[in-house]
């Protein structure tokens, strides 16, 4: 029988240090109203020395199974979207695994920069759809400020730390009327990787490296990109902007969210917006904010909710889900 995968929960983890811009300020050649005037952001948090990606995931993880009712008895998926892993290898999947006890099914990460709880999404849908999998956690996870360079004030303001996850579950068509995921839309161009890339590797440089990002050249991108993978996800479904509950962007900066927004003729009110207090979290910021819509009431069952992202690589993406 065909299978849809359906949300059962979702969870979100910050750390507990915040990063103010004032503080930031005192840090770097920058200022709380040149930061907001440009971005939109004005905190972020920071994960402590000893706090890893795998520790934020997991924390994530909880929460969401907390939220859809479910023990990790019930996972036999997990996909982790990171771009700072623990380590080289093993995957942060699998050490997320490990932390919850897991040992049935398999675990991956999956690297989209800041896409890749999108492409994740798409991902485990694929495999729960064809009955490889009957309950998923994709989790998106960062510690970005491991990889920012904090003397170059144009990248330091803009990223933060933290996890976000959510619980699909594989069931029939005829269950649950309509709700599901229904489609999705990926795209990568890595003609344009040189915009926004970290300078080390490796088999590069055997090093870390740092962010580096031609804001003026992402920026230029963005509103475009969003715009193409969102329409795409309409034609495959047949709804239109008018039609959504609930757009849940990328959290990256609030002009290209506004931009976004008006390209696509979705009502400001519709719109999530936590790139205020959480900056960009990269692969976490979209179940970050979905985390938080859904848990104070904005989100709701029933509601037709479409998720955007766009990254390095470039990568882009866009998935439509009836909550």
């Amino acid at each position: 029988m065909n299978k849809k995968s359906v949300v059962l929960g979702v969870g979100g983890y910050l750390p507990k240090k915040i990063l103010t811009n004032e503080e930031l300020a005192r840090r770097v050649d920058t200022s709380d109203e040149w930061i907001v005037q440009r971005t939109g952001i004005r905190q972020r948090h920071i994960a402590s020395e000893d706090e890893f990606t795998s520790d934020l995931a997991e924390k994530a993880a909880r929460d969401a199974l907390n939220n859809a009712g479910l023990s990790t008895n019930d996972i036999d998926l997990i996909i982790v979207a990171t771009a700072t892993p623990d380590m080289t290898f093993p995957s942060t999947a699998s050490l997320v695994q490990q932390k919850l006890g897991i040992t049935q099914g398999f675990a991956f990460d999956l690297q989209a920069v800041c896409s890749g709880f999108l492409f994740a999404l798409a991902t485990a849908d694929n495999y729960l759809k064809t009955g490889m999998a009957k309950r998923a956690l994709v989790i998106g996870a960062e510690t970005f400020s491991r990889i920012i360079d904090w003397n170059d004030r144009t990248t330091c303001v803009l990223f933060g730390d933290g996890a976000g996850a959510m619980v699909i579950e594989a069931t029939d068509v005829s269950e649950h009327g309509d709700r599901g995921v229904l489609a999705s839309s990926l795209r990568t161009d890595g003609r344009h990787w040189k915009k926004l890339y970290v300078d080390g590797g490796v088999s590069s440089t055997g090093t870390i490296g740092h962010l580096r990002m031609q804001g003026r050249e992402v920026f230029k991108h963005a509103v475009g990109m969003i715009f193409d993978v969102v329409e795409d996800v309409f034609e495959k479904t047949g709804f239109h902007g008018d039609d959504l509950d609930w757009f849940v962007p990328h959290q990256a900066n609030k002009r290209i969210i506004d931009g976004a927004g008006k390209k696509l003729k979705i009502a400001p009110q519709k719109v999530v917006v936590t790139v205020d207090i959480h900056a960009n979290t990269s692969a976490a910021s979209v179940p970050l904010a979905l985390a938080v819509a859904s848990k104070d009431g904005r989100i709701k069952q029933g509601d037709l909710v479409m998720l955007e992202a766009m990254g390095g690589g470039f990568t882009w993406g866009a998935s439509l889900i009836r909550w």
